[in-house]
């Protein structure tokens, strides 16, 4: 059976024998059992869609059936317990420590809510300062220029200027507790 001819190569693996291929038999363990189920399915319905768990809603304590209030069977540490109760045991503390690790989940998701909430109150906080520091140091700005474009002089002394340029009569300023008539042929009386 050395040679490469058609004698030597063995009757199941040769493409014209017309015989049925030995399936692989032996011990079936539980996940390849379920692997040729579900293989089984789809060779007979490919079109089968399988939800993911992504898809589910997650789960949260309050999707969770509540602990009983009263316990009717209630565990104790005898050593003539039955084997069924260890199941039973088993099942109530898986029950319960989901229970708890929900509950964990749900206090660490607030608390992350909570940072959050904290440190975009701050980040706002030290925006609004920062603002309000620019601001300040723009107007500061603004009123040098407007200083350094007048040549030192202020607004007040600038709008005198440009009225006494534009022909208009100047009103000098008035001193508290003095009184000013205005004559209709635009003569001004200050009474001290």
């Amino acid at each position: 059976m050395s040679e490469n001819i058609p004698e030597s190569i063995p009757t199941s693996a040769d493409p014209r024998s017309q015989r049925a291929v030995k399936k692989m038999r032996g011990p079936l363990t539980p996940t390849t059992a379920q692997s040729l189920a579900v293989s089984h399915l789809f060779e007979k319905q490919p079109d089968i869609e399988i939800p993911s768990s992504a898809t589910r809603a997650p789960r949260t304590a309050a999707s969770l059936a509540p602990p009983p209030e009263i316990v009717a069977n209630v565990q104790g540490s005898s050593a003539g317990a039955g084997s069924g109760e260890f199941h039973v045991y088993k099942a109530s503390r898986r029950r319960e420590y989901e229970r708890i690790r929900l509950m964990e989940e749900e206090a660490a998701r607030e608390e992350a809510n909570r940072d959050w909430a904290k440190k975009q109150e701050e980040n706002k906080k030290k925006d609004e300062s920062k603002l309000g520091k620019s601001q300040k140091r723009r107007e500061k700005a603004k009123a040098r220029k407007s200083k350094v474009n007048s040549g030192g002089k202020t607004e007040e002394s600038l709008s005198k200027e440009i009225n006494l340029a534009a022909g208009r009569p100047q009103i000098p300023d008035i001193p508290e507790g003095s009184v000013e008539v205005v004559l209709e042929n635009g003569i001004v009386i200050h009474d001290d």
